[in-house]
């Protein structure tokens, strides 16, 4: 008799491309092959099957093979349960290796209907030892992508059932006395199928972050970037509002030469704002062993204007009191007097502080009080600037605030990977790009 069925609620496994590879060999008793049918039936109505979800493939073999219905044949599960009792065994041998190479090149494919970015699961159902090697082709399977759960009846050999299954055996390896019990592994399978993790195995099209959950994936973008329409990629944010501050270090270890290059560097973070009186506002601080304000937040009100001001800054040269920057920056330039707008209105204000050598006064009280006030702090060294001090600096999570260079000709790098934007409801994010790296020494944390 037929074991209980073990339909349950239908999973939400995500996409899926599923193929049955069920053995008909001759040695499979009529009753045994009817168990085996409906224990097919039973696995299928417990998945959430179409062309946008699960798509199922039967092929069954012996000495020869015989594909019933390919991935891309029925869309509704009516139609693949009507397909699965049509099947009329093909009671021969039992050439396991070449059915399995006939779905990793047949089965698994685009005119078939295999999907790209979807899981391949194959069951492999066999009641006895293959005829032929299963080794070598089981192996060039699954380096393919295809993940092989083998399931032993009775007369099967537990060493071939090793052979064709993915790791880790415990997973993708089952092994029963009868046919009546192979029901036990369709709970077991239906379990692991919800319970894939696409972003894990790569099974996604997200352009920045893959959320998981069992069987199924959304895409979120980094902090900075909105999601488009197609719930898959990101465009950047250029039209957030935000006060940002920058503090120059002008000391005479910069150099003249290498000044210009700071102003450039300057310019270049300007280009990746939307700057406007409503929009973003950017005031410009220089110190070395005095501290002077270039522009304040509400001097100008375009990219053009601010850009020119910043090739006008002169060069101060003598010391690097970095601390008495800070002081100035929370004491001055985030006044509404200044042009910082009320911090009622939730608009984010950031500090950045580029320097090139060790500060030659205290920083860590106004670096302290800075954040304390609500200004995220990001600090950008270059030179002989020093790991501990740019870390008081910089707000948390430190790895993702400040950044060193061992040179100045490097600093056009950073500015071209150092988006300062903001999307509406989140918190202001550097975004970095892999190429950064290349040009860049990253202070490891």
């Amino acid at each position: 008799r037929f074991p209980v069925s073990f339909v349950r609620q239908k999973c939400k496994s995500g996409p899926v491309d599923l193929v049955f590879l069920i053995d008909s060999s001759r040695s499979v008793r009529p009753h045994e092959f009817e168990t085996m049918r409906k224990f097919m039936i039973d696995i299928l109505s417990t998945l959430d099957i179409g062309l946008n979800a699960t798509r199922v493939g039967v092929v069954q073999y012996s000495s020869q093979l015989r594909n019933e219905f390919s991935l891309k044949t029925h869309a509704k599960l009516d139609a693949m349960v009507k397909g699965i009792n049509e099947i009329i065994p093909l009671a021969q041998g039992t050439m396991t290796g070449l059915a399995i190479k006939y779905i990793m090149n047949s089965a698994f494919i685009a005119e078939e209907g295999d999907r790209p970015q979807v899981p391949n699961v194959a069951v492999i159902v066999t009641d006895g030892r293959p005829q032929d090697r299963v080794a070598e082709v089981a192996a060039e399977a699954r380096e393919k992508g295809i993940e092989i759960y083998a399931v032993g009846v009775a007369r099967a050999d537990m060493a071939s059932l090793r052979a064709m299954a993915s790791p880790p055996f415990e997973d993708h390896v089952f092994l029963v006395e009868s046919f009546d019990l192979i029901h036990q592994f369709g709970l077991q399978f239906q379990d692991k199928l919800c319970a894939i993790d696409l972003c894990a195995e790569g099974k996604h099209d997200c352009e920045q972050i893959c959320i998981s959950a069992p069987g199924v994936f959304t895409c979120d973008c980094n902090e900075g970037y909105t999601l488009n329409n197609d719930k898959k990629t990101c465009t950047p944010c250029k039209s957030a509002n935000i006060d940002l501050v920058l503090l120059i270090d002008g000391s005479k270890s910069v150099r003249p030469q290498n000044f210009e290059l700071v102003k450039k560097f300057v310019n270049q973070v300007v280009d990746s704002l939307d700057v406007s009186a409503h929009g973003t506002r950017v005031g410009l601080v220089q110190y070395s062993s005095r501290v002077r304000t270039e522009f304040p937040l509400n001097m100008y009100h375009t990219a053009e204007e601010i850009k020119a001001a910043v090739m006008k800054v002169d060069y101060m040269e003598k010391g690097t009191m970095t601390g008495l920057a800070l002081k100035h920056m929370l004491e001055n330039s985030f006044l509404e007097s200044e042009g910082a707008r009320p911090s009622s209105r939730n608009i984010p204000r950031i500090g950045l502080v580029f320097t090139d050598g060790r500060s030659q006064d205290d920083i860590t009280e106004y670096a302290k009080k800075a954040k304390e006030a609500g200004i995220t702090m990001y600090a950008v060294g270059v030179g002989k600037a020093v790991e501990d001090e740019l870390r008081v600096i910089a707000s948390e999570p430190q790895e993702k605030h400040f950044y060193y260079t061992t040179d100045f000709t490097a600093i056009s790098n950073i500015a071209e990977n150092l988006k300062l934007n903001v999307c509406p409801g989140t918190r202001l994010k550097i975004q970095t790009q892999c190429t950064m790296h290349r040009a860049v020494s990253h202070l490891k944390v």
